[in-house]
Formats: C-alpha cells, structure tokens, sequence
C-alpha cells in the first residue's frame, strides 16, 4: 500500500510536520546512529571529567542552557529535538524519544528513570507492521519538578512551577502551579 501517494515529502519532512511516515527510513537510521555515536562518547567522557564532556551534550541536543546539567547514561532517538533550559539538572537514565519537539524549561528537576515519549503508532494493526508512526510533542514549563520514574506520553504539556510526583504516567496537560500524581496522573492540589 503506498500511504504517501502524491506527497513528495521526506520521512524526516513528514516526522517533523507531526504526520505519520516511514520509521524504517535510512536517511533517519544515520541521524539516529549519530545520537548513539554522541550520547556514548558523552558518557564516556563524563566519566572522566564532566566539564570536558560538555561540549559533547552540546553538539547533541538542539540547545542546552547556562548551567543546565545532564547526568548520563541519556537515551534519545536524535537529540537535536530536544531544548533544556538554563539551570535544569537531568538526572541518570532519561529516556527522551525526539521524534517530536521536546522542551525543557528552566530551573526545572527531572529524576531518575524519566520517560518522554513523543512518538505514536497507528491502533490498526497493517500500518503498524508497515512501520507507520507519528509524534506529538512534549512541552514541560519552567521550574517544574518531574520526580523518578515519571512516563509523560505525547502531546502532553506540563504548565510552570508544577511536580509530578514519582512514578506517575502523565497522559494530559498538568496546569501551571500543581501537583499531580498517580496513573493517570491527577491534579491534588494546588500550589
């Protein structure tokens, strides 16, 4: 089945537009290598001296604040999607798939084991085996406190000043100035 008939765009084209494409696509295999390739020297590097690894987290993701810190090991899908505002400290084992914008505030705590999942496979079974998918980006405001263990899943926005307590599966907007907690996540009260 040709899904794309008469629409000349790219995979990546589609990818970025938000629309469904071609996940198996090798032009995006390379630029998926690249982020393995960025992330394991970064690793690496941080092992040895945190401030010489800098420039490496730099060169992978699409922007990265004064004093914002990201502690290895980092998962991502390319990286340059990804924007971490000043002074945010990531902690070990995020998994950020970028297929999608990811935006990180300022100020802003993300815990261990965090899970940003942008991407999103079609319900009918034929395009998910024909390795359709799509995305939705992910927006989390300044000086928000994501607590280990936290899923946000796409599409989702968490407003300003907001936590999101540990372990919570975050799978519609959190306003500005709350806390929220369980699966799925629910406001508990005001902040």
């Amino acid at each position: 089945m040709d899904y794309f008939a008469g629409d000349p765009r790219t995979n990546r084209e589609r990818m970025l537009a938000g629309d469904l494409y071609i996940a198996d696509d090798p032009d995006l295999a390379r630029q998926a290598q690249r982020a393995v390739r960025l992330t394991a020297a970064y690793q690496a590097a941080y092992a040895e001296d945190v401030d010489a690894a800098r420039p490496l987290i730099e060169e992978l993701l699409g922007s990265l604040g004064p004093d914002a810190h990201v502690r290895p090991p980092l998962c991502v899908d390319y990286g340059s999607h990804i924007s971490i505002g000043a002074r945010t400290f990531v902690n070990h084992n995020l998994t950020a798939l970028d297929v999608a914008p990811i935006t990180i505030g300022e100020d802003c705590q993300i815990g261990p084991n965090v899970q940003l999942l942008t991407p999103v496979h079609p319900l009918e079974p034929q395009p998910r085996r024909d390795k359709l998918e799509a995305a939705r980006p992910i927006t989390i405001g300044d000086n928000v406190w994501l607590g280990g263990g936290v899923i946000v899943l796409p599409g989702v926005s968490i407003g300003d000043n907001s936590v999101v307590g540990a372990g919570a599966v975050v799978t519609k907007d959190i306003p500005a100035d709350v806390v929220a907690v369980g699966n799925p996540a629910r406001v508990t009260r005001a902040l």
